[in-house]
């Protein structure tokens, strides 16, 4: 399929297949994160795959929020992956110093958004988690203190494969030519 397709092809997925994801897409889909530019080339990521189903619970119960209903389509996810931001190289982190900026935080989001159009190539969908436990999360995948959880990406098999038609802005309500206004 061509890019623009595949764009309109990824979507949020929140309920999935009781099927188990290939190693070899998931291969494919770390391999195309781990292409993503970074600032300074400082790739900023680790990415932890948690299939084992045991472990896969406890990480997903994390993601569940107060009332019980936010995230709770993570429970049935066959695979989580959450990524962890590293420490920078020296270059970046003084760029994020001088100008105020999450260079890291900017890395991490380009790397899971390859992650997710190469897995929504393979037939996988995806959903991107913020809202977590992210102290709870560190401790059950033995995280290292100092680094960050920033997201956690739901991963598997669609259980119903449409794709539902996006509600986006028109373009000129957001773009802009020479200047602002």
């Amino acid at each position: 399929m061509d890019f623009l397709e595949l764009v309109r092809n990824r979507q949020s997925c929140r309920a999935y297949a009781q099927r188990n994801v290939e190693a070899e897409k998931l291969d494919y889909c770390l391999e195309a994160a781990r292409l993503a530019p970074s600032a300074c080339n400082a790739q900023p990521w680790t990415f932890v795959v948690v299939d084992e189903p045991e472990l896969r619970q406890t990480v997903a119960e994390k993601t569940v929020g107060p009332l019980g209903t936010m995230n709770k389509f993570a429970l049935g996810a066959p695979v989580l992956v959450a990524i962890v931001s590293q420490r920078q190289n020296i270059a970046a982190t003084v760029g994020n110093l001088i100008k105020r900026k999450s260079f890291d935080q900017m890395g991490v989001a380009i790397a899971a958004e390859h992650f997710c159009l190469a897995a929504a190539e393979s037939g996988l969908g995806t959903c991107m988690l913020g809202w977590f436990d992210e102290e709870a999360v560190k401790r059950t995948l033995k995280i290292p203190a100092g680094r960050r959880v920033e997201l956690i990406l739901t991963v598997g098999y669609p259980e119903d494969g449409s794709v539902h038609p996006k509600k986006r802005k028109p373009l000129d309500e957001f773009c802009r030519h020479n200047q602002y206004s």
